[in-house]
């Protein structure tokens, strides 16, 4: 096939197209030159922004737009179409966009348009800070800072990690880059200049030991002092221990850091035999990629079927086919009793052999700062709708803040990357004293082999499952209802339906808060 032939025919969009190609609401991808460009009609408005979103690469045309927004298929984040801003982590990077004129019956995309940089945003009260200090190197840490320096604060940002890298992308530590999939460049969230250039003191392996609301100093492992005018907690959360004979042995692995993930790797690349306990997202993603890799790998965990409190049972049995498909053994209703050098003994009496044991058996939210300095907590700390704690001017964002949820009408804590990312967001907007209440629709993927699961909302019960597609053909979509009231919903395939369900709960909200 020639290289003419492969390529599929998309429209010049300087030569123009025709009015009537691009409908209504519709969506059409061409190029400028080199570059694949997205136009997208509202009415008598056309926009033309990148064809790609700048997290993973997802194709937008293939996304939804609302209101004068586009989001990915992929994993939701939200664009702007007007000025090609990221709204909404994951993404960060804006669109690029283009002028676009209409004349003739047609529609022509002119040239690429110079970036203006953002207007801090309107309606912030009360003074503002000078020093802000973030406690945490993880999603939210690292999506506050990028939105203080992208709303123009120009006052001191310190940035405290433990971590000996800098933020990193942490959902591909479990999926691609453990598979060997993926380049080690793409796991920092941002280069190291980045932090330079936006004048962000990121200090890595640094412990803060305290927080002293009093005179508002953060304290250090060394004895050093920081001050603040506003603190953001984001300290994340910590993997359970085992707690059995040979837990501390040195091939069983905890998978959290990238440091975690370099060690598996290392101890992968000369082992025939994994066993995993936990079957979470974490422990099966480790497990999937652990098969990626050609190793035998059984999986241990205490459930009838994985992921059946999460998904249901239609989705739990799915994911057990799946993993069974690609070679994984089970061992569930069964947890691990000791762990010797190349075994693992079992609750039912068996024994496993195993190079090395990855355990993902839950984490628990790091609040011990927070109940040292006196913050009201709840089963991690206890927020309000700006995610302020108990104490003015102490902010908290990611796996270890419990908020309102507006959906739900519970207070809930949620331990997903995308939540950290737009709580750290928001937090970073609400210490400039913008007074934003944080109502984002929570959101997770799980990558499963060539599978991806995606779910919005929450659901920590409920008393019927709507399945629409088939689960069994990886084509569905999966509705968690509570008295009538859709809380939450899981896919498979299904991505304009995702996006739908998630701006339907988004508008549900919006029309309860304006009645309310």
């Amino acid at each position: 096939m020639s290289q003419d032939q492969s390529k599929p025919t998309v429209p010049d969009l300087r030569q123009g197209i025709a009015h009537a190609d691009l409908p209504d609401g519709g969506k059409l991808v061409g190029r400028c030159g080199d570059d694949q460009v997205l136009l997208v009609r509202r009415g008598t408005n056309v926009f033309a922004v990148s064809a790609t979103c700048t997290h993973y690469g997802g194709p937008l045309v293939d996304g939804l737009v609302a209101d004068d927004t586009v989001r990915c298929p992929w994993h939701h984040a939200c664009f702007d179409l007007r000025t090609g801003e990221a709204l909404r982590a994951p993404a960060f990077n804006p669109l690029a966009c283009w002028a676009v004129e209409q004349r003739d019956g047609r529609i022509f995309v002119g040239e690429r348009l110079k970036r203006v940089t953002s207007k801090p945003r309107s309606g912030g009260s009360g003074q503002v800070p000078e020093k802000i200090v973030i406690i945490g190197g993880g999603a939210a840490g690292f999506a506050a800072a990028e939105m203080l320096r992208r709303d123009q604060f120009e006052g001191s940002i310190v940035m405290l990690s433990n971590d000996q890298s800098p933020p990193v992308d942490r959902p591909n530590l479990s999926k691609d880059y453990l598979a060997g999939k993926a380049p080690e460049d793409w796991i920092p969230l941002r280069g190291e200049k980045f932090y330079s250039k936006n004048n962000i003191d990121l200090r890595l392996k640094t412990e803060a030991v305290h927080v002293d609301a009093r005179s508002r100093q953060v304290v250090l492992a060394d004895g050093g002092r920081i001050p603040y005018d506003r603190l953001l907690l984001a300290t994340g959360a910590e993997p359970v221990r085992l707690t059995i004979p040979g837990a501390d042995l040195p091939h069983v692995h905890t998978l959290r850091s990238f440091a975690d993930c370099k060690a598996i790797i290392e101890q992968a690349a000369t082992a025939g035999r994994a066993v995993v306990l936990g079957a979470s997202f974490i422990g099966l993603e480790v497990a999937a990629a652990l098969r990626a890799r050609d190793i035998d790998v059984h999986v241990v965990a205490p459930e009838k079927r994985p992921m059946d409190r999460v998904l249901g049972p239609q989705m739990g049995d799915f994911i057990r086919a799946l993993h069974e498909e690609h070679g994984i053994v089970f061992h569930l209703e069964e947890t691990a009793t000791s762990i010797d050098e190349g075994k693992v003994h079992l609750s039912g009496g068996s024994t496993l052999a195993a190079d090395f044991v990855v355990v993902g058996i839950g984490v628990r939210p790091r609040i011990g700062l927070a109940e040292a300095a006196g913050l009201a907590v709840d089963r991690g700390i206890a927020v309000d709708a700006f995610l302020e704690t108990s104490e003015p001017g102490i902010f908290a964002a990611g796996d270890i803040a419990r908020w309102p949820d507006p959906h739900s009408g519970e207070n809930i804590r949620v331990e997903h990357w995308v939540v950290a990312q737009r709580q750290g967001q928001t937090a970073a907007l609400n210490m400039l004293g913008h007074r934003e209440k944080f109502v984002a629709v929570p959101f997770f993927w799980s990558q499963h082999y060539n599978v991806p699961i995606n779910y919005v909302g929450h659901a920590e019960r409920w008393d019927e499952i709507v399945v629409e597609g088939d689960v069994a053909a990886r084509d569905c979509l999966l509705r968690f209802r509570s008295k009538g009231r859709t809380l939450a919903a899981a896919s498979i395939f299904r991505d304009i339906e995702s996006l739908e369900a998630e701006v339907a709960m988004e508008r549900q909200m919006a029309t309860e808060g304006a009645r309310g």
